[in-house]
């Protein structure tokens, strides 16, 4: 049996995707060339805000202080569980060495990069979540200085429980600034923070294309699109559950794509049934959001098989998976393309998004295909070293002598050839390539 498609998406994530690349370039050569004064004009332009770029540390004290205690408790629960996540992360890159022949090591270091740069989304929604899963996975590695960016509201700066989110998450600096502008003052270290080795966080369309632009210039978690998720249900599963997870992630932007892959028509059709009913019910933005992610990029897939709902999955590689049917050990060990994945309906992206400790920056868009997300690994270079005694090298020397003539490569052949020279000058050595 083919798939099935009894909702079909009339669009894509690309189909409205604005052309933001000049735009984009042009205030980054802008910000570059005219610094602090220039970061300032567009945050004016675009934020509206005329308060301090850099938060002050009175600031960051006034703003924690109008936090609500039980809003700082729960801030406080969330981040305690992402550290921890975190920390037990950490420990899978340790250092190593290996003895290549005898007297010759070579080594591998993880060193965590100095400087990093957490965006924080402000706009629509405060992402205080966000604010925790940048900057604390950023402190657990070792990053020397941090910096949390988000955009200020005009005559209000940036939110308080952001504030306090990223303060209690090990921010060293908070800047009150949004957008293209807040990225390119981290990128070039503008308002004396020192320039980002990396930039990580989600953001809108403009935000994503200057982490591309800027991409190898500093580095990136990744390039985010709209962000998307995927349940695979079967008749086991409660169809009220499944529809209030698909409307829960439907409501993030108006090109969210939600994807329903079951085996079950009857559920499907219960699912299709119910989602308008439950968007109806959301607040005025959040239903705005939910209606037309729902209406032009939702999709619902009827397969024949378990196996057939598990190649759709992969092939879609969402950047949340939920799998709501039996036998949730099958689903863990066959699957193998998603950014996170909740097994069974006692989870849920939400909690994922918000509280239990697994990173809710998560690649978009398939690239679940081939990279995981956010982690401690990212704010970490793997490199490499080696040493050796004379006796050591010699062989190494040998074959890369050999190997080096063989690729026509003969100034890295002589680099071997003067320290055989050197240390064995009482021997004799092919080190012509033979073919």
């Amino acid at each position: 049996m083919s798939r099935e498609y009894l909702k079909k998406a009339t669009l894509t994530a690309q189909s409205h995707a604005s052309e933001v690349h000049d735009t984009v370039k042009t205030i980054l050569a802008d910000i570059e060339a005219g610094g602090d004064a220039k970061a300032l004009e567009y945050a004016a332009k675009f934020d509206k805000f005329e308060g301090n770029a850099l938060m002050t540390p009175a600031e960051i004290e006034a703003a924690c202080a109008r936090v609500p205690e039980k809003l700082k408790a729960d801030i406080r629960f969330a981040q305690d569980n992402v550290r921890r996540f975190a920390e037990a992360q950490k420990t899978t890159v340790s250092d190593v060495q290996l003895e290549i022949v005898p007297g010759f090591i070579a080594g591998q270091k993880a060193i965590p990069v100095d400087a990093a740069g957490c965006y924080v989304p402000g706009g629509r929604y405060s992402h205080v979540a966000s604010a925790i899963m940048t900057v604390t996975t950023a402190k657990v590695a070792g990053c020397r200085h941090i910096t949390a960016c988000s955009p200020p509201r005009p005559g209000e700066g940036v939110a308080p429980a952001i504030v306090y989110a990223a303060h209690i998450s090990g921010a060293d600096s908070i800047l009150a600034m949004g957008g293209v502008q807040g990225v390119a003052a981290m990128t070039y270290g503008l308002f004396g923070l020192p320039r980002a080795n990396i930039l990580v966080g989600p953001g809108n369309q403009f935000v994503a294309e200057a982490k591309r632009i800027l991409y190898g210039k500093v580095g990136i978690d990744m390039i985010a699109g709209p962000t998307d998720s995927l349940i695979l249900a079967d008749a086991t599963a409660d169809p009220f559950v499944v529809a209030t997870d698909l409307v829960s992630q439907a409501e993030h932007g108006y090109n969210s794509p939600v994807w329903l892959v079951t085996d079950d028509r009857d559920l499907a059709t219960r699912v299709m049934e119910m989602v308008p009913t439950l968007i109806a019910d959301l607040p005025e933005l959040n239903r705005d959001n939910a209606a037309a992610a729902w209406r032009d990029y939702a999709e619902v897939i009827l397969c024949a098989d378990r196996e057939e709902m598990a190649a759709c999955s992969d092939d879609y590689a969402p950047e949340h998976l939920t799998v709501q049917a039996a036998d949730l050990d099958w689903w863990l060990d066959r699957l193998t393309c998603y950014g996170s994945l909740f097994l069974g309906e006692e989870t849920t992206v939400s909690y994922g998004d918000k509280a239990t400790g697994t990173n809710h920056v998560l690649p978009t868009s398939g690239a679940a295909s081939y990279t995981g997300g956010l982690s401690v690994h990212k704010y970490m270079k793997i490199v490499t070293w080696q040493r050796a005694t004379r006796e050591g090298s010699k062989p190494i020397a040998e074959a890369t002598a050999r190997i080096s003539r063989l690729e026509g490569m003969e100034g890295h052949a002589r680099a071997a050839d003067v320290r055989l020279a050197k240390y064995f000058p009482d021997e004799n050595f092919d080190l012509t390539a033979d073919e």
